[in-house]
């Protein structure tokens, strides 16, 4: 039996689709020490509600290549070339006679075609939503000695807080440079108000009038079929627009970051969503944002496309709601301890606990070493991972019921761990 450490890089998907979860590479890991913290002290938060509701460079005239510079990007890192399909331009008209070289032109030639249609689409149609969320969705680049990438990101309040994704701008916490550009072409210097790497969540800020922000949702509304669309700016390519539908929910998804691995209960699409997406938001029917874009799967390495293969992650609005509000009121957030390390390759059907935390939340329930939990709150966990993902969708300081495998329940009140400041 070993012990998982939340320090450890830590990457997986459910076995029907073991393949790659970017942007991350996979680490091995061991154990789970859900929460074997203290609980922190700031479990009494003040928090500002969020109201619900590359450049390209050379052409010739064969081939013209669109590029962003070599960067880390979301969920990998990719060039992206685009191949003429004629060559020159007037000469198409107009040509030689091979003997003489006397001009001759070509009879005029019409060809049917329908008149330009009203740029306005019903409300609810793809490019209804593309249009009302495209402005408020932003293209992220950062610069650091570890490396550059590129993101995206969405304005939630005129103030210019932007959530994205902690995996996209990690590399600038201790130095360099984020810069985020409009889709209006303005860009600006940004800074981190906070993170939380165990949700894969950040916050960052911009000094900059006259903003767009975008709506949240509820994702506890969402229905698998729902139609959603993705915005963001995979390969660099800002305000590119994909749909899909609502693929499944609850999908327990880890992905490894420069530090703790973060555990997503994932809202699964089949919009396509590719290196650069990241941090962007998922939107439903309304244009109201309900999830925040961040994983993919693809096939492995030499069996497929490294792109998109429609199976595309998304943190819960609802989760980052929180999280962003506790970020911009105190500069820290909060993540929900159950008090307990788990054997992560216990070969059992549930969630083995393997040591119990000093003056942790469990110490004073029922539970023991060598309980196995089969469900959290009436959901069932089949391993260690689903028990963190689905402890982790609830908030400190509320009481879930655990169900063990001998049927015996036992309520545990939720602590909490503050994490990256």
């Amino acid at each position: 039996m070993s012990n998982w450490n939340p320090d450890d890089k830590h990457s997986w998907l459910p076995p029907a689709a073991e393949d790659a979860v970017h942007p991350r590479p996979e680490h091995s890991a061991d154990t789970s020490e859900v929460d074997d913290y203290s609980v922190a002290a700031s479990t009494d938060f003040q928090s500002e509600e969020i109201p619900v509701a590359e450049q390209f460079s050379e052409s010739s005239a064969e081939t013209a290549q669109t590029s962003s510079q070599p960067r880390r990007s979301v969920i990998g890192v990719a060039t992206l070339a685009l191949v003429a399909g004629f060559i020159g331009g007037a000469a198409g008209y107009q040509f030689s006679d091979i003997v003489g070289n006397a001009p001759t032109t070509l009879g005029a030639v019409e060809i049917n075609q329908a008149e330009a249609q009203n740029q306005s689409r019903p409300d609810g149609s793809i490019a209804a939503i593309a249009a009302k969320v495209t402005p408020s969705v932003v293209a992220i680049e950062v610069d650091s000695s570890a490396g550059s990438g590129t993101g995206s990101g969405f304005i939630i309040d005129e103030s210019g807080y932007i959530v994205t994704n902690n995996h996209v701008i990690d590399t600038a916490v201790n130095s360099g440079s984020i810069t985020v550009n409009l889709t209006d072409g303005r860009s600006y210097d940004a800074t981190i108000v906070g993170r939380n790497s165990a949700y894969d969540l950040a916050v960052i800020k911009i000094d900059a009038q006259n903003l767009t922000p975008r709506p949240l949702g509820n994702s506890d509304g969402l229905v698998v079929g729902d139609t959603v669309v993705a915005v963001g700016a995979p390969l660099g390519l800002a305000g590119t627009v994909t749909s899909g539908i609502v693929s499944a929910l609850n999908r327990p998804v880890t992905a490894g970051g420069s530090g703790e691995a973060s555990f997503i209960n994932a809202v699964q699409t089949d919009a396509a969503i590719n290196p650069g997406n990241s941090g962007g938001p998922l939107v439903d029917a309304s244009g109201f944002v309900i999830g925040v874009n961040s994983a993919i799967a693809t096939m492995s390495s030499g069996l497929g496309q490294a792109g998109s293969i429609g199976l595309g992650f998304a943190i819960p609005v609802n989760q980052a709601k929180r999280i962003a509000e506790e970020i911009i009121s105190t500069g820290q957030s909060r993540i929900p301890i159950v008090g307990v390390q788990l054997d992560m390759e216990a070969p059992v059907n549930g969630a083995l606990i393997a040591a119990i935390t000093a003056d942790g939340p469990a110490e004073s329930t029922a539970l023991k070493v060598g309980d196995i939990v089969t469900a959290v709150n009436g959901r069932i966990v089949r391993d260690g991972t689903e028990f963190i993902v689905a402890v982790r969708s609830y908030t400190p300081g509320e009481t879930i019921t655990l169900t063990l495998e001998t049927g015996k329940k036992v309520k545990v009140t939720l602590g909490a761990n503050v994490t990256d400041s």
